[in-house]
């Protein structure tokens, strides 16, 4: 059986201690770099796949310096502290010597405790019900997701940039910390909802909090997400959003912070 092409696009070499060798792919790509969630996926895996990495990620917060070039790139891991309950890790991918994206990510041991969930997911049709939307390229990363959009027109002048939309792994496959890293990146540019015009965008920062463990994501499978998202501001060229994801039982999986660049 071949390999998922997400797989093959954060398919990672370990050079030990800490340095880790991938390539872009040409299934990720989007309009001028890699799509940022495959990016900020493969860094996930590296500090995954790091021999001395205990516990699952909690946090992860990822800044995007420059565009990544097509082609080679090194992943460098640091454990910079490590507690009783958690790990500290700064992660850096750089091209030819020159560091293009940044990282840092906490790990912790998770312990059963005292549980609650203010949030909501927002009442919409089950996946199934939702058809999907045509992709808008031909080639590139929008062929590797498929988007069931429940609320929220792209392109179109929207009272507001509240988005309720499913979406999943084409082809399906089975959730992970570094797909759903990679999902936290997947959804749609606010700006978009809220204009007709196509402008150039880039994203400068992405957090991420996961409050699911790996029984949750192994209980999710393969079935799509429900991915929500609002903008707060859009001023002087940037514009934000705050995100939830959930799975299709209701389980809050993901919550996601996100500073955009738009061109004027």
């Amino acid at each position: 059986m071949n390999p998922h092409p997400f797989d093959t696009a954060i398919a990672l070499t370990h050079e030990p201690p800490d340095r880790w060798r991938g390539r872009t792919s040409d299934d990720y790509w989007n309009m001028v770099s890699p799509y940022g969630g495959v990016t900020a996926g493969a860094m996930m895996q590296a500090m995954l796949d790091h021999p001395e990495r205990r516990g699952t990620p909690l946090a992860f917060t990822l800044n995007f310096l420059a565009p990544i070039n097509a082609g080679d790139y090194a992943i460098d891991t640091e454990l910079v502290r490590a507690n009783r309950n958690s790990q500290h890790w700064a992660i850096r991918l750089s091209q030819a010597g020159r560091v293009l994206a940044q990282a840092i990510a906490i790990c912790a041991l998770r312990r059963e405790t005292w549980s609650l969930v203010e949030a909501a997911p927002p009442e919409v049709p089950p996946p199934e019900q939702c058809p999907p939307a045509p992709p808008r390229k031909a080639t590139g990363f929008l062929q590797r997701y498929e988007f069931r959009i429940v609320r929220g027109t792209p392109f179109a002048v929207n009272e507001d940039s509240l988005s309720h939309v499913w979406v999943s792994d084409v082809p399906p496959r089975p959730l992970d910390f570094a797909s759903l890293t990679a999902l936290c990146d997947s959804f749609l540019p606010r700006i978009f909802l809220r204009r007709p015009d196509f402008v150039p965008i880039g994203t400068v920062s992405i957090n991420i909090y996961f409050h699911a463990g790996e029984a949750a994501l192994t209980r999710h499978g393969a079935a799509p997400v429900l991915t929500v998202a609002q903008a707060q501001a859009f001023s002087d060229g940037h514009f934000d959003h705050h995100g939830h994801v959930w799975s299709a039982d209701g389980t809050l999986l993901a919550t996601t912070q996100q500073l955009v660049w738009y061109k004027e």
